[in-house]
């Protein structure tokens, strides 16, 4: 009895840092969706068209091409469990500075903080992700990530929820601004902030940078090595594309997914229904990611991909041209489809070196600046042949998702 006591006070590196995991991705999932928001609520208090507003996903996403290898670099010098820490430490001032620039109204003050925001982001995105794969056997690397993607999940569907009345109340109420819409991230900042402290008081028992490497030698590949290893690795390459088009058509959507659902061919909603209803959207990839972590244990993960990307395209496709709320429910669905594609690309993609994670993490971490491009190039067709019409462009980004599964389903390269 006194042994399991002491076991559930001090448990094993492994175990403390999947709990610690659980929370790092739950806020950042509810940070992701909720700065999505931002996307109708500035577009219509600030009177910008659909390019412009994507600008805010722009910025949310451009750290990962801009940091990524000064980032990588500082991984490779001071490990895992700094870089964790770190981002964190960095994530909480960029919400505080966020919920400051909102008050402003200035657009620009508004990108810089999503900007320094998402700075913090890219740390967490290299760093968690990568010693969440290697911690353990490479066979369950894309169920462990597939798992804890889950609560990710999870804080996205809490997002929407939470953050929707507070972010587009003053859009269906009038468009001044009230205090009350910076809350969600005033929390996403005290949340972060705490998650940092508690990395920082385990790091001794955390920090290796090397836990169970597979009997590989210690220490990583260098910086230097980074277009090596990607020349090397032909899954590398696919699965950087793929994770570029991967985010980019995932963004796109939830950000016009609130002015699809307004449109009075489809629902018809109000803003805030909508943006509440995006919820559904990041809810469809929450049971999506806990059903595909125990399917995995059955079916190829490279196979499962195959499927959910065509079932993407179809769902898309679907959205176009059916009307009423058969339109809508199409284009919610594909959050049902996302759901295990990142962590299964992501898990493919890596090398089977463990020593050379950080690097082929810093392209495939690289490879979310298409949640920077992607939405952009959605928002500049939607504003010159219509709304509807530019979901055809993430409907393209999940076929060449198809082609990346396709290949995996081969040999390792």
């Amino acid at each position: 009895m006194a042994k399991a006591l002491t076991s559930l006070e001090k448990p094993d590196a492994p175990t403390l840092l999947f709990r610690l995991s659980v929370g790092v991705f739950f806020i950042g999932g509810f940070l992701t969706s909720s700065v999505s928001l931002l996307v109708p609520q500035l577009k219509l208090m600030l009177t910008l068209d659909y390019a412009q507003a994507f600008l805010v996903q722009l910025a949310f996403h451009l750290s990962y091409l801009l940091f990524a290898l000064p980032i990588t670099a500082f991984i490779v010098a001071a490990g895992y469990i700094r870089a964790i820490s770190l981002g964190l430490a960095v994530m909480a001032a960029g919400c505080v500075a966020l919920a400051v620039a909102q008050g402003s109204l200035s657009f620009a003050l508004v990108l810089g903080a999503l900007l320094l925001l998402s700075g913090g982001q890219t740390f967490l995105q290299i760093a968690s992700n990568t010693v969440v794969t290697v911690i353990g056997p490479s066979r369950g690397a894309a169920g462990r990530l597939t798992l804890l993607q889950g609560f990710n999940s999870l804080g996205t569907v809490l997002g929407p929820l939470v953050s929707a009345p507070l972010l587009l109340a003053q859009v269906d109420h009038g468009h001044e601004w009230r205090p009350i819409a910076a809350l969600p991230f005033i929390l996403t900042a005290l949340v972060t902030a705490a998650l940092g402290i508690a990395y920082a008081r385990h790091r001794k028992p955390l920090e290796t940078g090397r836990l169970d490497t597979e009997g590989q030698d210690d220490g990583f590949v260098p910086t230097h090595a980074l277009f090596r290893v990607l020349l090397e690795s032909r899954r590398l390459r696919w699965g950087t594309l793929a994770i570029f088009v991967y985010v980019g058509a995932e963004v796109a959507i939830g950000g016009l997914l609130p002015s699809v659902l307004m449109r009075p061919d489809r629902l018809g909603a109000s803003a805030v229904t909508a943006g509440q209803l995006v919820a559904l959207y990041w809810g469809g990839a929450m049971v999506g990611r806990f059903a595909g972590a125990w399917g995995m244990r059955r079916i190829s993960e490279a196979r499962m991909l195959l499927w959910v990307s065509l079932g993407a395209v179809v769902c898309t496709l679907s959205a176009v041209v059916l009307p009423g709320a058969a339109g809508a429910i199409a284009l919610v669905a594909v959050g049902l489809c996302n759901a295990i594609m990142y962590p299964t690309i992501y898990a493919l993609a890596l090398p089977e070196d463990a020593r050379a994670a950080p690097v082929a993490s810093m392209w495939l971490c690289m490879a979310v600046v298409g949640g920077a491009l992607v939405p952009v190039v959605t928002g500049m067709v939607a504003d010159v042949a219509g709304l509807l019409p530019s979901l055809v462009v993430p409907a393209l980004c999940y076929v060449l998702i198809g082609g990346f599964a396709s290949i995996c389903q081969g040999k390792r390269a």
